[in-house]
C-alpha cells in the first residue's frame, strides 16, 4: 500500500485526536507520533488510525528515544 512521506501534504492537516495538535510521522514504523502526549497512532494499509482508542502510550524510555530521533537531521538519499 501507499506509504506518507514526511512531505505529504495530508500530514499537515492531521491531529491527534485528544488535544488537536500536530502528528509526526515515524518510519519505518508506519506511525503518527504526538510528542506533546506521548502516544503513537499506527498507520495500517495506508490509513491512519486516529481514534483515541486506537494510540498507545509511550514510555519516558521510549519519548527519549523517539524525540532524539526526531531531532537528528535526515541522512541524504
Amino acid at each position: 500500500m501507499s506509504q506518507f512521506s514526511a512531505d505529504d501534504p495530508l500530514l499537515k492537516i492531521l491531529a491527534c485526536p485528544l488535544d488537536k495538535g500536530p502528528l509526526t510521522l515515524l518510519q519505518p514504523e508506519e506511525a503518527l507520533y504526538n510528542p506533546r502526549l506521548r502516544r503513537r497512532y499506527p498507520i495500517v494499509d495506508g490509513i491512519p488510525q486516529l481514534l483515541p482508542s486506537s494510540g498507545e502510550q509511550v514510555g519516558d524510555e521510549e519519548h527519549q528515544r523517539l524525540l532524539k530521533r526526531l531531532s537528528e537531521p535526515e541522512a541524504p538519499s
